[in-house]
C-alpha cells in the first residue's frame, strides 16, 4: 500500500472497519474565497493541481511546497465503498486542518468546523452510496487575522525569530470509519493504581450488551459486563495484575469493548499522579520531570511528521539525551504521537498553540476555548499526558494588557474538563489563577541564573521578574519550564550570526558544555523545584539553538546531555 501515514490515525479508539483516504488529491488555491459561490464542491474543473495528504501545501512532502499566504484551498477525491460499507454507520475524520474546514460528500454539505488543530468528525451514512463517491474539502485561514490562534506560524512572509514556515488546510490523516448502528461514543478511563483497578465512563447510542475486558501481555485480567447498555454507563474493573505506569517503561494494558456488534480497541495506564509540597508525584513517588521543549516542526513536513517512525524517533533521541519528558510547545500533537510515548513512559504537558490569539479581547473565548475543551476530551485517556497548559507567555498586545478573565475562564474550564491533572494557566507569564507557579529564565550567565533560583530555597519565594504582574502562593509547586536555549551551529562560517538563539553564542564546544551543564546542575540541585524544560530538542529553520540540528542529526554526543540530565535531583526520593 503506498499510503502516506498509513497506520490507525486514533490507537486508544480504533475499530477493525476503517479506510485511510490519504495520498494523492486533486487540489486548487482560492485565494479569493470565491470557489463556494463558483460551487467547486460540484465540479472537478478548478482543480489544477495534485497534493498528497496529510502534508500542507506549504511542505516539499506535499507536493506543492507553496509557502506564501493561502486564504482558502480545495481538496478532492473519490472513494468506493461497497454494500457492506454502507449497510451501517459512516463516519468521515479529518485528524486535523487549519482553520476553517467544510466537508462535502456528493456535492453536500457534511458539515463545518473551526479550529486548526484537534481531530473532528461528521456522520455522511446519509450521504455516501455503494461504489464510486467524492469527497472534497475546503479550507480557509489568515495567519494574521487576531482572533485565529496560529502557534509558531508566522504572520510575515519569511519565517523568523521563532515563528516558522506555516501550514494551510489539511495536515493530519482523513479517514472513514464504519460502525454498526448502535455504537460506543466515547469513554474516559480513571485508574487508581492504589487499589488495582479502572473506573470507566461513557457513553453509547442504542441498547446493548456491553463488555469489557482488559488484557496484560495477552492475559485477561479483568472482565466487566452490562446487561443491557443504553445511554452513559459507569463501571469498574479489578486488576487481578498490578503493572505501573512508570517514567521510561509505559506497561500498557489493552482493554477490548463490545457492544453489540460494535467493537473498540484501546489501551490504559495505571499511574496516578499529584504533588506533595514541591514535589511532583508519580505512583507515590517523587520524580522529577526533565524536561526538553519540542515543537513538532519537521524539515519535510512542517507540521506533519513524514513517517510514525519519525514520531517514535523523537522520543527516543530525547531520552537517549537523558530527558524523561518534553512540553508539547504550542501545537497540538496528533494521537500517534501521544500513543509512543504512552508506550515509552514519556511525560509529556498537553498544550495548544494561542500566539496570534489576541488575548487582550475577552471575545477571544468563542475561538479558543471549544478547540482548547475538544483537545482535553480527545486526549484525556492517554497516561503520558501530566499537566494542561492552555497559554504559553501572554504578553502585551499592541499597548494593551492580558484579559485576566479570559485565563481565568479556561482554567476553571480546564479543570472541570479534567480534575485529574494539574493546570499551568499561562506559561511563564503571567499567572492569573494556576496550579503551579511556572518561569522561563534563559539567563546565560550561570552564576548569576543559580543565584536568583536559589532564592526560593532562602526565602520561600522564587526568583521573579514580574512581580509587579504577578503573584506566587507560598508552597506552590514551582517549574523552571523554559531555560537555556544556548544557540549553537555546528556549520562552520558566518551562520552563526544568521541563525538566533537566546544570549550571547558559546565560542567552543567546551564553552557550550560548561554552560549547559552549570544552568542544569543548578536546577538539578535545587530542592524546591519539581522540573526543568530545556529549549529545545530541535532547531527549528533559523532557531538554531536545538540539541539536535533540525534534521535530527547530533551536535554533541548524546552521552554528554544524559550524563548530565540524568543524576539524581535535589527533589527527588
Amino acid at each position: 500500500m503506498n499510503i502516506p501515514r498509513c497506520e490507525h490515525p486514533k490507537p486508544q479508539f480504533e475499530r477493525e472497519k476503517w479506510l485511510n483516504l490519504n495520498g494523492q488529491w486533486d487540489f486548487c488555491i482560492d485565494n479569493g474565497r470565491s470557489g463556494t459561490a463558483r460551487k467547486f464542491y460540484e465540479s472537478a474543473d478548478a482543480f489544477d493541481k495534485k497534493i498528497t495528504v496529510p502534508f500542507c501545501v506549504e511542505s516539499a512532502l506535499s507536493g506543492v511546497g507553496c509557502k506564501d499566504f493561502m486564504y482558502g484551498v480545495w481538496y478532492r477525491r473519490t472513494f468506493t465503498l461497497d454494500e457492506n460499507s454502507v449497510s451501517g454507520r459512516t463516519v468521515i475524520h479529518v485528524g486535523a486542518a487549519d482553520f476553517r474546514t467544510v466537508v462535502y460528500i456528493n456535492g453536500k454539505k457534511a458539515g463545518t468546523h473551526e479550529g486548526g488543530y484537534v481531530s473532528f468528525s461528521f456522520d455522511i451514512t446519509a450521504l455516501v452510496v455503494s461504489g464510486e463517491n467524492v469527497i472534497t474539502v475546503y479550507c480557509e485561514d489568515d495567519t494574521r487575522n487576531p482572533m485565529i490562534p496560529r502557534g509558531k506560524q508566522s504572520e510575515e512572509y519569511y519565517s523568523h525569530d521563532c515563528d516558522y514556515t506555516r501550514t494551510t488546510g489539511i495536515w493530519q490523516t482523513v479517514w472513514l470509519e464504519f460502525t454498526p448502528s448502535s455504537y460506543i461514543k466515547s469513554f474516559r478511563f480513571y485508574p487508581d493504581y492504589r487499589n488495582g483497578t479502572l473506573a470507566v465512563t461513557g457513553e453509547v447510542v442504542g441498547t446493548e450488551k456491553f463488555n469489557a475486558v482488559a488484557l496484560y501481555d495477552g492475559r485477561e485480567v479483568a472482565e466487566a459486563v452490562i446487561p443491557d447498555c443504553s445511554g452513559a454507563f459507569a463501571f469498574t474493573l479489578e486488576l487481578s495484575e498490578i503493572h505501573l505506569w512508570e517514567v521510561g517503561n509505559g506497561r500498557l494494558y489493552d482493554i477490548e469493548l463490545t457492544f453489540g456488534d460494535d467493537k473498540v480497541m484501546s489501551y490504559f495506564g495505571l499511574r496516578n499522579i499529584g504533588f506533595d509540597g514541591y514535589k511532583f508525584m508519580l505512583n507515590g513517588k517523587s520524580v522529577f520531570q526533565r524536561l526538553v521543549l519540542d515543537q513538532g516542526f519537521y524539515p519535510d513536513g512542517i507540521y506533519t511528521a513524514p513517517s510514525d517512525a519519525a514520531l517514535l524517533a523523537d522520543i527516543k533521541m530525547s531520552q537517549k539525551c537523558g530527558f524523561n519528558g518534553a512540553r508539547l510547545h504550542e501545537k497540538v500533537f496528533e494521537e500517534r504521537f501521544l500513543y509512543h510515548c504512552d508506550k515509552e513512559g514519556y511525560l509529556v504537558w498537553g498544550e495548544y498553540p494561542n500566539w496570534g490569539l489576541d488575548h487582550t479581547r475577552p471575545e477571544a473565548v468563542y475561538t479558543f476555548l471549544p478547540e482548547w475543551l475538544s483537545e482535553i476530551d480527545r486526549d484525556f485517556n492517554h497516561p503520558s499526558i501530566i499537566g494542561w497548559c492552555p497559554f504559553n507567555e501572554t504578553w502585551d498586545m499592541n499597548g494593551r494588557k492580558q484579559y485576566d478573565g479570559l485565563l481565568s475562564l479556561v482554567y476553571k474550564a480546564t479543570k472541570t474538563a479534567d480534575k485529574t491533572r494539574p493546570c499551568i494557566d499561562t506559561s511563564g507569564n503571567f499567572h492569573v489563577e494556576t496550579d503551579i507557579f511556572d518561569l522561563h529564565d534563559y539567563e546565560q550567565n550561570v552564576d548569576l541564573f543559580k543565584k536568583n533560583n536559589d532564592i526560593i530555597i532562602e526565602t520561600g519565594i522564587p526568583f521573579d521578574r514580574f512581580t509587579d504582574r504577578q503573584e506566587y502562593k507560598q508552597g506552590m509547586p514551582v517549574f523552571i519550564s523554559e531555560y537555556g536555549g544556548i544557540k549553537w551551529s555546528p556549520v562552520s562560517g558566518n551562520s552563526r550570526d544568521v541563525s538566533w538563539g537566546y544570549g550571547n553564542a558559546p565560542t567552543s564546544e567546551e564553552e557550550f558544555k560548561e554552560r549547559y551543564k552549570g544552568l542544569t546542575d543548578a536546577l538539578l540541585d535545587n530542592p524546591c523545584l519539581f522540573g526543568f524544560c530545556y529549549t529545545q530538542l530541535t532547531d527549528v529553520e533559523q532557531e538554531q539553538n536545538g540539541v539536535f540540528t533540525y534534521d535530527r542529526k547530533e551536535k554533541f554526543p548524546s552521552e554528554f546531555f544524559r550524563s548530565v540530565n540524568s543524576r539524581k535531583a535535589a527533589v527527588e526520593d
